[in-house]
């Protein structure tokens, strides 16, 4: 087993597609060999190659892995079967890992935020209550606070068991770890909704979060005004979003330092594409967002069409090299992903 890279935030975008192109297109051909459902879905489409370019893959629908199952090592080899959040009644993805692949995936999603972390684990503060570890199904809420506990220490929980704020708790926390960096974790509506009541000195944060877009949205809460009010009535000024499913589990896109946009780690990118005519969309232009990566290697995920809207806003011009881009919300009738926006601790 290799260590993960230093940084995986490195290549300018002409170099990362010179890297990722044949790549891919090596696991397009070991996915065409070993997954009989993706070879009918391959040959049904044409898709032969010669590719090019990224964006002339061939991509799978993210939604197929709700109704086929899609899977490249023999069933005997399936070490773990992750399944995605969703709406209630909605069959869940089933993503098929088997040993190699799912020790590949903590090890980048670690290498990807220590870009932002650094070496050493931190105090951690989680916004939520620790009761979202108990749900015997571990929904897509609970296995997001557990995985990313694996980047803290002396975790205290933000929320007591009936999802109310424990001021308390935060309060003593704060009086062990408040005058060094620690780390903050939780999902985006709920910081949104806890963090801002606390009345706190939380200046040396850096806060980690993702999803619950949609009810801040519907609050004509932007991404600007978050980062702003968090910095005005708490002091916490270092935030990182990121982006990122269980189809491609271990591939984040993370928010640079300035709030700017998303950002590709080396292994992984972004096509955006125009919804009528399924072409690369120009940067600046919205559109569908196909996520990319490497790291799928026992299941055809490398290649995927998501139910997201996005734009890229520049290329090689911000903090990071390669794309920098923004995710605007889900397509219309796109199934709702469920995690911190079905939060009954947070609508209340």
């Amino acid at each position: 087993m290799t260590d993960p890279p230093v940084s995986v935030f490195t290549l300018p975008q002409a170099a990362r597609e010179a890297a990722l192109l044949p790549a891919l297109v090596e696991l397009t051909e070991h996915h065409r060999a070993a997954c009989p459902p993706y070879q009918r879905i391959l040959d049904a489409i044409g898709a032969t190659g010669p590719y090019r370019r990224v964006a002339e893959l061939p991509w799978l629908p993210v939604r197929m892995f709700k109704t086929h199952e899609l899977r490249s090592v023999p069933e005997e080899q399936v070490f773990r079967v992750l399944t995605s959040s969703g709406t209630t009644g909605q069959r869940p993805s089933r993503i098929h890992l088997d040993r190699a692949a799912a020790a590949a995936q903590p090890r980048m999603l670690a290498a990807t935020l220590r870009a932002v972390l650094g070496e050493r684990r931190l105090p951690m503060l989680i916004v939520d209550a620790r009761a979202v570890l108990r749900d015997p199904t571990l929904s897509a809420r609970g296995a997001g606070v557990l995985g990313m506990m694996n980047f803290g220490r002396d975790h205290t929980f933000a929320l007591d068991e009936h999802g109310r704020l424990d001021a308390e708790a935060v309060r003593r926390f704060l009086a062990r770890h408040g005058r060094e960096p620690y780390l903050i974790f939780g999902f985006t509506f709920m910081v949104w909704t806890y963090l801002r009541r606390l009345g706190l000195d939380l200046s040396q944060g850096l806060l980690i979060h993702s999803g619950g877009w949609k009810k801040l949205a519907e609050q004509a809460v932007g991404n600007a005004e978050f980062r702003g009010q968090l910095a005005e009535e708490c002091g916490l000024s270092r935030v990182h979003d990121f982006y990122g499913m269980v189809e491609q589990i271990g591939t984040i896109f993370l928010e640079g330092f300035d709030g700017g946009g998303l950002y590709c780690p080396d292994f992984a990118d972004v096509v955006i594409r125009d919804p009528e005519t399924w072409q690369e969309a120009p940067v600046g232009v919205p559109g569908v967002i196909e996520v990319v990566s490497t790291l799928p290697t026992s299941y055809p995920g490398h290649v995927l069409l998501t139910e997201d809207l996005g734009v890229v806003h520049g290329v090689d011009d911000g903090c990071w090299p390669g794309k920098r881009f923004s995710v605007l919300g889900r397509l219309p009738r796109a199934e709702a992903r469920g995690c911190s926006d079905t939060s009954k601790g947070a609508a209340a």
